[in-house]
Order: C-alpha cells, then sequence, then structure tokens
C-alpha cells in the first residue's frame, strides 16, 4: 500500500481522507492533529471559539460526510442542543449554527471516517496532540519529523492540511491581541475601551467573546434580542473599525445549488484567458455586466452600469451604504433578508454577483500586475463583501450593542497609523487620535510566503527555486523544485490565497480534498501560473 501523511485533521484533511475511501484503493495513512482532538478543526475548535459564536455555513451548503449536518443534528438530543441554545424543533437546512457545535459533527464524522476506512482495508493511524515539526523530499521518498517522535517517518506522499495560521498565543498581551484567535477566548478583558480593527463577522466574533464577559444577550419583541449589560461593567466601550466603516449585510435567501450562469460561463471565462493578459480584467468586466443586466435590469440601471467600468464598479456598489449610518443601514437590511427569507424571494443581482465570484477567480493567476492591483482594489471587495454576508443573528447582536451604548463604528479612511504601546493601542486617523486599552487585530488571514512556512527543511527546498511562492500544479501539488514534484500536496490555504483570493469555505476545502485524492491516484501535468507575490 501507498504510504501517506496527512499532516492537519481539520476540515481539508478530513475531506482528503474521505475521497480517498470513496477511491476504494487501500492505503496507509497517518494522520498527524497538533490539537488534542483530531477531526475538529481550529475555526470549529472549542477552546478556539465560544458558544456566541456562529458558523457562516449552514447544513444546506455543508460537503456531506456520511450523515448530512441537518440528520446529524436531529440525532442529537433535545438537552445536548439545548446546552448551545439550539431547538430541535426549529432546526432547519438554512439555519446559522454555533461553530462549536459544527466542530462536534466533524468529530464524529471524522471518527466515523477512520472505522469505514479501516474496515475497507485501509490502515489508519491518527496522532494526537502530535505537531509536525518539519518535512523533507528525499530520492527515497517523504520524511516527517513530529514532536515526541525519535527521528523522521519516511512516506511516499505527504498532505499538508493545516488549515489557517495565526499568531501564536505568546505574542498577545493583556492589552494586544493579533487576532480573536491569539489568546483571545481564555482571557479576562475588563470593562474599558476596546477596539477591534475588521468590522466582518471575525470582527464582530471577537465583540461577542468580550461582550459575553460584562452580561447577557435577551429575547426582545418582533423577534429581536436585547444586551442586558452588568452593572458593574457601564464603563464597556467597543469601536468596531475598518477604512470604509461599512458592515456586512446579513446573509440573503438563494437557490442552493446554483443555478447556472448565462454569460460569465466556465467555457466564457476560460475562452478569454486564452485569448491573452492584455484586457482580459476589462474583458471579463463586460461579460459581468452582460450577466447582471440580464438578471436585474432595474438595480442595474438605478446603479448606472451600463456607464461603469472596472475600477468605478466598487464605488457604486457601496454608495447607497456609504449614505447612511452603518446601524440604519444594517436594520433595514436585516429586515429585508428576513422579509425575503420568508417569502423565499431571491435578489437577482445578489445571487448573481454570489455565483459569479468563482468563476471570474479563475482569470487571478493570468493578470498582468497592474490589474491584479486593480482586481484588488475593486471586484475583489465587492465579491468578499457578497460572499461574506454574516447570520442575521449576529446583526440583531449588533444591533442590540448598539441600542445598548456600547458599541460603535469608526471610518479610518485610506491612510492611518497603527501604535501599539505596553498598555495601550492608538489608532491616528483623520487627524484624530484615538486610545484603546484593549485592542484586537481582527482582520482575517493573511497570505503567506514560502519564507512563513512552519517547515524549515522544506522551506529551504523550496526557497532554492528563488519563487516567493509554492508553484501549485492543478491537483494542488508541489510542482518545483523537481525534489518535491508531484510528491507534496499544498493544501494550506494561507499559502493558495495568491492565485485564490476567495478560496474559504468548506466547499472549497472539500474540492481541495477531492483534487489531492485524484492526485495519490493519478497525477496531474498542468501548472498554474506563478505569480508575484502582491500584498494585499
Amino acid at each position: 500500500m501507498k504510504k501517506i501523511a496527512i499532516v492537519g485533521a481539520g476540515p481539508t484533511g478530513i475531506y482528503t481522507l474521505f475521497s480517498l475511501l470513496k477511491k476504494k484503493t487501500p492505503h496507509s495513512v497517518t494522520v498527524y492533529e497538533q490539537a488534542n482532538e483530531a477531526g475538529v478543526g481550529m475555526p470549529y475548535s472549542d477552546e478556539e471559539n465560544s458558544r456566541m459564536m456562529l458558523a457562516n455555513i449552514a447544513s444546506i451548503e455543508i460537503p456531506p460526510l456520511f450523515l448530512t449536518y441537518i440528520d446529524w443534528l436531529r440525532n442529537q438530543s433535545t438537552a445536548h442542543l439545548a446546552r448551545y441554545g439550539v431547538q430541535k424543533s426549529e432546526l432547519h437546512v438554512r439555519q446559522f449554527l454555533p461553530r462549536i457545535l459544527l466542530g462536534e459533527y466533524f468529530r464524529d464524522q471524522f471518527l466515523t471516517l477512520v472505522r469505514q476506512a479501516r474496515d475497507c482495508g485501509f490502515e489508519v493511524n491518527v496522532r494526537e496532540s502530535c505537531q509536525v515539526t518539519d518535512l523533507e523530499a528525499t530520492s527515497a521518498g517523504i520524511q516527517v519529523w513530529a514532536e515526541k517522535s525519535p527521528g523522521p517517518e519516511q512516506y511516499d506522499f505527504a498532505v499538508i492540511a493545516t488549515g489557517h495560521v495565526w499568531p501564536d498565543d505568546e505574542d498577545a498581551t493583556r492589552s494586544f491581541f493579533p487576532s480573536p484567535w491569539s489568546g483571545l477566548m481564555e482571557a479576562k478583558i475588563p470593562a474599558c475601551r476596546v477596539g477591534i480593527m475588521g468590522t466582518s463577522l471575525s470582527g464582530l466574533d471577537a465583540a461577542m467573546a468580550v461582550v459575553i464577559q460584562h452580561g447577557e444577550f435577551v429575547e426582545a419583541e418582533n423577534d429581536r434580542i436585547a444586551f442586558r449589560l452588568d452593572e458593574a461593567s457601564e464603563a464597556l466601550k467597543i469601536v468596531l473599525m475598518s477604512r470604509s466603516g461599512i458592515l456586512p449585510e446579513a446573509d440573503f435567501y438563494c437557490p442552493i445549488p446554483y443555478e447556472p450562469l448565462t454569460t460569465v460561463t466556465e467555457k466564457a471565462v476560460n475562452a478569454e484567458i486564452d485569448a491573452g493578459s492584455d484586457g482580459l480584467l476589462d474583458r471579463i468586466f463586460r461579460l459581468m455586466v452582460q450577466e447582471l443586466t440580464q438578471a436585474d435590469p432595474q438595480w442595474s440601471h438605478t446603479i448606472g452600469l451600463a456607464s461603469l467600468n472596472v475600477d468605478s464598479f466598487h464605488d457604486a456598489y457601496f454608495a447607497a451604504r456609504h449614505q447612511h449610518d452603518p446601524f440604519s443601514w444594517a436594520e433595514s437590511n436585516l429586515d429585508e433578508v428576513e422579509r425575503n427569507k420568508r417569502d423565499k424571494r431571491t435578489v437577482p443581482w445578489r445571487y448573481t454577483i454570489l455565483r459569479m465570484h468563482e468563476v471570474v477567480e479563475e482569470i487571478v493567476p493570468f493578470l498582468h500586475e497592474q490589474d491584479r492591483a486593480r482586481f484588488n482594489a475593486g471586484l475583489a471587495r465587492v465579491f468578499i463583501d457578497n460572499y461574506a454576508a454574516i447570520p442575521s443573528q449576529s446583526v440583531r447582536r449588533l444591533l442590540a450593542l448598539r441600542q445598548a451604548g456600547i458599541i460603535s463604528i469608526l471610518a479610518l479612511g485610506a491612510e492611518y497609523e497603527m501604535d501599539v504601546q505596553d498598555n495601550l493601542t492608538v489608532i491616528s486617523a483623520q487627524d484624530h487620535r484615538n486610545e484603546f486599552d484593549v485592542f484586537i487585530d481582527a482582520r482575517g488571514q493573511k497570505p503567506l510566503k514560502i519564507k512563513d512556512l512552519p517547515f524549515p527543511t522544506l522551506r529551504h527546498q523550496l526557497e532554492t527555486t528563488g519563487d516567493e511562492i509554492p508553484d501549485v500544479g492543478d491537483d494542488y501539488t508541489l510542482l518545483e523544485p523537481e525534489c518535491v514534484r508531484g510528491r507534496i500536496a499544498f493544501g494550506a490555504l494561507p499559502w493558495l490565497m495568491h492565485d485564490q483570493p476567495f478560496v474559504q469555505g468548506l466547499t472549497v476545502c472539500a474540492d481541495i480534498a477531492e483534487a489531492i485524492a485524484s492526485a495519490i491516484e493519478q497525477p496531474a501535468s498542468r501548472s498554474r501560473r506563478k505569480l508575484p507575490f502582491i500584498e494585499l
């Protein structure tokens, strides 16, 4: 049997083993997981998340393993679900539930997967609380070093599925957290002035981790909630900030699986790619205009779509939100999306942009550097705003905090300075100085370079190519240098973001895993185009 190492037992690692099992060729597989329990994954671990934090994906969208998520939920006891504030009688496939509960599902399915694989002739060894410290490609195979092991073990193939990379807890102080997953969950945050950089779901989650220490959410009228602040915590003030000061919109109703696009199809996009990089971005935008105009002529007329170009579309898209108070907009948008959900009504332009983002992403590796910068500054932000819509419950909580006078929004503008001091963080923007006793950087995952790899020998081998970014094939195997070619699959998301800026979510993890499993059976040959690294 082929001997395979899977480094990381989060969603990508789980779906990789599941995809191998479906191919029915037994292998000897060792799964390495640095956490105490394999099969959970950092985004869904009870060590990294509070019960207030909601998964931004519903059962209907989660690629199933042996059971769909909704079926697994229905098999749980009423009492167990109630501990998470979930009513069993109200479960439905479009519901957003606590991340920790989703982690339980993956853990259960992983254990089932291991049993099933062994029953089908696989040799499966799971090493928990075991961090891989190095990898090396040799003429005889891939050597893997792990903590508490006397020496390296040799494999025919290795899968790097290490997931997101956040600063270590040791990088956090009592007053500064470099990410919401760098010690914040265990920290005692006093009632003080708290700054949070980022207004996406990660920023809201960070706010929830703080406020739940100082009060509680309670049911209110008209399907809304209120926040009851503890008397001793009246000094608590939270400021969410970003360059734009815009809040994400609430998740909207749409048909799933997605309906096919008419103009921005995979065939059409590939034809434009084959036509060459010169003018590629502008040609793709013209296709987008056709798709949007056909799908929603009224909205297209309202924003003047016919007169826009790839650079001006961003401003037109966000114009209405810039003209309104962000909390007023959030309340109006929440009413709209909840009404649409009840009526099962789809807003055509929103749904069209949602379906386009994965197809348009294919052009990114082929863009000239200047057009890549234009894409990042415009279309990428529109797509991210659209697909990163947040659960309605998160909006309700945000509005409750606003009503309680606890939270506010700060638009920093294009230029700002951040000065992290011993017990204070100062944000200077637009001639204003803002001081925070506690500060949390919640801007999300940043793309990483080869120099950031935590495996020193493999890092050195990849650095011999002279590239800053790993050269990854369509099947996610490393292509250069020759010693690693076709023998290491690179499914670690932060290093894939340079030419897949929207690489995120469980559906992507499952797609990557399927490609990796196919590579183990029969390696592919076509490579992705290597890109210069561009800071986002």
